[in-house]
């Protein structure tokens, strides 16, 4: 899941950075659009050559491995699947919600950011760097902690990454000019290493519990959810800000996010997942 999601954020930082520099020079329309065309192209062409079924995998696992929770007729239903993984199961729901506050903080970083470093007087190319650097940092971070949480345990990771971007985004309200720029910077690096901590992690811990028969459906509830949090994020960051101000929007969001961690603590059992040497 590290190497997955290194690859995935690490083209995000790609984009945004050529984007944003791209738009600079050329403006905003057409030019920047042309990569978006060009990387679905090659997207669709590498998909066709060298994507391969993952049948028989699913297959060997079923035979050769052990689950911590046992299937039960029920797990058929979707219905049932949608309910363990929203709220019945301790560990799939503290996964669903701790997935959806993480790409609710994503959705404010991708809406309101830019707004509020131009507010603050950056530059287009200021702007850019920092859209770069939070996913960068996220992107390669995650060859490290994808590995760290094979080696000890997914809980604990997902709690503190949870928290540490709280403090990130509390840190980014904390500026008010272009004078925070070298601020904000950090305050992105420390962001991207608190998202790294919990993006492979919660999508392995899903794999810890869930067995092949009905893992797709499993992770087609999380993803909805998760990527919900794009949504609430975007909208209710925009709507906080409106109403009170961009700064108290970001601190509400970073007190959200580091309430996520805690839920997470409280409620995920350890033991459900799987542990260093298993």
């Amino acid at each position: 899941m590290g190497l997955n999601e290194f690859a995935g954020y690490l083209a995000v930082a790609a984009a945004a950075l050529g984007a944003g520099l791209l738009a600079e020079r050329y403006g905003y329309r057409p030019v920047p659009f042309y990569l978006g065309v060009a990387f679905v192209a090659i997207g669709l062409t590498l998909s066709i050559l060298f994507v391969r079924e993952t049948s028989p995998h699913v297959a060997h696992e079923s035979r050769t491995r052990q689950f911590n929770r046992a299937e039960s007729p029920g797990h058929s239903r979707f219905s049932d699947v949608f309910a363990r993984t929203t709220w019945r199961d301790p560990a799939l729901s503290s996964v669903s919600q701790a997935g959806m506050v993480n790409n609710l903080n994503d959705g404010l970083a991708w809406g309101l950011f830019p707004v509020f470093f131009a507010s603050a007087g950056l530059s287009l190319a200021q702007i850019s760097v920092l859209a770069f650097v939070y996913p960068a940092v996220w992107g390669t971070t995650q060859l490290l902690t994808g590995p760290l949480s094979d080696l000890t345990g997914r809980k604990w990771l997902i709690v503190g990454g949870m928290v540490v971007q709280g403090g990130a985004l509390a840190g980014i309200a904390l500026g008010t000019d272009a004078g925070a720029y070298g601020w904000w910077i950090a305050c992105s690096v420390v962001l991207g290493i608190g998202t790294a901590m919990v993006y492979p992690t919660l999508l392995a811990a899903i794999g810890d519990v869930v067995a092949p028969s009905w893992r797709s459906s499993a992770m087609g509830v999380y993803r909805l959810w998760r990527d919900l949090g794009y949504v609430v994020g975007a909208i209710g960051a925009g709507a906080l800000a409106d109403a009170f101000g961009m700064s108290l929007a970001i601190q509400v969001v970073a007190g959200l996010t580091a309430a996520s961690g805690l839920f997470v603590a409280i409620r995920m059992p350890a033991a459900a997942l799987r542990q260093s040497g298993e």
